[in-house]
């Protein structure tokens, strides 16, 4: 080994960071190592810039054998790191931060009540008085390392037990910038849903009673950033703008004209088959933060009414036009992967608790919630590319639709369609009830309702014994009586309602096999003879229409004239009811909710590591 020229020592064939040397001094597995080190190596071991990725190979090279033969090291370290953050000395405060987020290995403390007692004080002093941001938003990303990694164990317990709600919120109303809402919300998201269904979780508890409107716009603008950011990742991969549009007149159509004359560079080409797996594994781990939008949708009326009107920044999506476009491009794709399924569930109760609010969902159905939605494109069958704005409703109908006619397989995924079946159903009630004629593309809707109907009963095999179907055939089949019977309340114009009459006579004979196959007939709760009796009245107008033309078909203007004429002669009978709906019980969704949250804890740790 040649020496160096100045010191003629010999030199290292591989440089080597001094803090290295610190971490393989700490962690040898021999008498000298587990001796309490001194205080001058403390001192410089948390002056030095840490190597996380050095730190994180040597603790994942050790077995638990191995563990516990340097518990000693290890409870050393957490100990100083925990008195190094509570002294708040720059940069050794940040520097122990930073390393403290990847020990996971705390067997071996003594007095361990009383240790992490004491760090998730130190944290929680950190996050709200922290003498810089970016050290605050350190103590929050240890917290998130923490409570990811051992959400499923008693340690969170010390999490509750301190209330970190104040402090989080403190750093989100402090932060300079919309980004930074992300984490602390994140966090929030994970200790709420920490063993809710078994105790009384404190954090859901401050969620009702959260009030500061400036703070929850903050994080109402964070989680639209967030769903933008998740739906370029999708577009990325597959740009999916209509033929004929280019990038600068889309931006204008969503109100991001200003920044058209920058985007000139073009989609990169993949490989569909390629393409198709990267898709698969969307959405990102920034994801996670939809199950901390889902606790404060469900828990605060304020934060609701902030999410469905908060108007859009310069530059910027609204961000319920965010949350609606990016749930679009989940549910297109929700068949692909199991993570992308539970997301699409999450944003489909998150919708379905902002249209059971009355006064939301007069505003969702009001010119008042006319924005541009970019809905998702990157599969046929494609829905009418609508230019402009429009009521919100609209979009949520085009994103529904959009649910029910891209997850048809024979293990359907029931409760997905239970929940774009219930959303439609309460914003139709709702337009029937407020008689609301919403401008709108009804035949879409109507025909992707009996398709929906054909698949089941093509498919009945498959389906009849699958958990909750009689609850989707129930929601459907009184859905299509809903808008047959309330049809003039809500639809445009005449020639809406004569389609809807049109597709419904079209798929007579089919609904008859449909009944038959899950014999609806003797369900209380289906409105299917609703259904088959119109059916048979026209049925039998057309075969005397055709009978008086001697045998000719009749042709399809025929057919809607003698649709027209047969009102004169038609009694619907509808049962009461039909516009009713069950509001949402959390404790309906126990079993979902709890694997939706183990997938967001699995999201954030994944976020941890890439820091």
């Amino acid at each position: 080994m040649e020496p160096s020229p100045l010191t003629q020592q010999s030199r290292p064939e591989v440089f080597q960071q001094k803090i290295v040397e610190l971490y393989e001094a700490l962690f040898k597995d021999d008498d000298e190592s587990s001796h309490e080190k001194s205080e001058g190596f403390w001192r410089e071991f948390f002056l030095l810039r840490p190597d996380k990725a050095t730190l994180r190979k040597i603790l994942d090279t050790l077995s638990p054998g191995d563990l516990l033969q340097i518990q000693s090291q290890t409870r050393q370290f957490f100990l100083r790191a925990v008195a190094c953050i509570k002294a708040g000395s720059a940069p050794a405060d940040v520097h122990a931060l930073d390393s403290s987020d990847i020990i996971n290995v705390l067997a071996g403390l003594d007095q361990v009540d009383a240790v992490f007692t004491d760090f998730v004080a130190a944290l929680d002093v950190t996050i709200r008085t922290g003498a810089a941001l970016g050290t605050r938003q350190k103590a929050i990303d240890v917290a998130l390392a923490l409570v990811s990694g051992a959400h499923s164990t008693s340690l969170l317990s010390y999490f509750t037990h301190r209330d970190l709600f104040p402090s989080l919120m403190k750093f989100i109303q402090d932060s300079d910038t919309t980004s930074h809402a992300l984490k602390p919300f994140i966090l929030l998201g994970l200790l709420a849903n920490y063993n809710k269904f078994e105790f009384q979780n404190p954090y859901r508890l401050r969620l009702d009673d959260f009030v500061n409107e400036g703070t929850i716009q903050k994080i109402i603008r964070s989680v639209g950033y967030t769903c933008t950011a998740t739906r370029g990742k999708y577009v990325a991969l597959q740009e999916d703008l209509p033929e004929g549009w280019s990038i600068s007149t889309t931006l204008n159509m969503i109100g991001l004209g200003a920044i058209a004359p920058g985007a000139k560079t073009a989609t990169p080409v993949i490989d569909p088959e390629l393409a198709k797996e990267m898709l698969a594994q969307l959405p990102g781990n920034e994801a996670a933060v939809l199950l901390a939008t889902y606790d404060f949708a469900h828990a605060n009326k304020l934060f609701c009414f902030n999410f469905v009107t908060l108007p859009a920044e310069k530059g910027l999506e609204a961000p319920i036009g965010s949350f609606v476009s990016v749930t679009s491009y989940f549910l297109q794709h929700a068949h692909a992967s199991l993570w992308t399924a539970l997301y699409s569930h999450l944003n489909l109760i998150i919708l379905r608790l902002l249209i059971e609010d009355q006064v939301l969902c007069k505003r969702i159905c009001s010119d008042e919630s006319k924005m541009s939605v970019r809905l998702c494109r990157q599969r046929s069958p494609y829905l009418p590319f609508v230019r402009g704005d429009r009521m919100l409703a609209a979009s949520i109908l085009d994103t529904m639709i959009d649910g029910i006619n891209h997850n048809l397989r024979r293990r359907l995924d029931v409760d997905l369609y239970r929940r774009c079946v219930g959303i439609i159903l309460r914003l139709i009630s709702h337009l029937s009830r407020s008689r609301t004629r919403l401008n709108y593309h009804w035949s879409e809707l109507f025909r992707s309702l009996l398709s929906l109907v054909r698949f089941l009963t093509t498919y009945t095999e498959d389906l009849k014994n699958l958990n909750n179907i009689d609850s989707l055939l129930d929601d459907l089949v009184n859905l299509i009586a809903l808008s047959l019977s309330a049809g003039e309340a809500f639809l445009p114009n005449p020639a809406a309602y004569d389609d809807l009459f049109y597709k419904l006579v079209e798929t007579g004979e089919i609904l008859v096999k449909f009944r038959d196959n899950y014999d609806l007939g003797k369900r209380p709760t289906s409105s299917i003879d609703t259904l088959i009796s119109v059916t048979t009245h026209y049925k039998q107008l057309l075969a005397d229409g055709a009978q008086g033309r001697r045998g000719k078909h009749l042709t399809s203007a025929q057919v809607a004239g003698v649709i027209k004429q047969g009102y004169e002669t038609l009694s619907i009978q509808a049962k009461e009811g039909l516009d009713g709906w069950t509001k949402y019980r959390e404790a309906d969704e126990r079993t979902f909710l709890k694997k939706i949250a183990r997938a967001a804890v699995e999201d954030v740790k994944s976020l941890v590591k890439e820091r």
